[in-house]
């Protein structure tokens, strides 16, 4: 499985800029180097970082802890307070992008439904 750290950057990037933090905000906080955490955001050291650095980085930013390692491997995000999954397991982590996906299509089923309804029940019928 491929890992797309560009990704993670624009991930963090995204959420250091909705809390209006600084760089050496998220180091501290997150209790992650300023030099790591300046080489993940740049995106100009593609190396494998350690799931506890992305862990530390994700709850500092607010996020599931399993968030950044998530973005890593192109899957959904947990929301928060959701439980962690096993990354380790392949076939649960895919269960659980394919459930996510199916209930975000249910939702927009049920949307259109009730449009499709909403525009039927008018007098002209538009």
């Amino acid at each position: 499985m491929s890992e797309d750290w560009a990704a993670v950057a624009k991930a963090i990037n995204e959420r250091v800029n909705e809390l209006g933090w600084k760089q050496r905000e998220l180091a501290e906080r997150s209790q992650v180097s300023q030099a790591i955490v300046r080489e993940i955001q740049n995106h100009t050291v593609e190396r494998k970082r350690s799931d506890r650095t992305l862990e530390a980085l994700a709850l500092a930013l607010g996020l599931h802890p399993q968030h950044l390692l998530a973005v890593l491997h192109g899957r959904i995000p947990p929301a928060p307070g959701q439980p962690r999954e096993d990354m380790e397991d392949a076939v649960s982590a895919r269960l659980a992008v394919i459930e996510r996906r199916l209930s975000d299509i249910t939702e927009q089923l049920s949307a259109l439904r009730a449009e499709i309804a909403d525009v039927l029940s008018r007098p002209d019928g538009h």
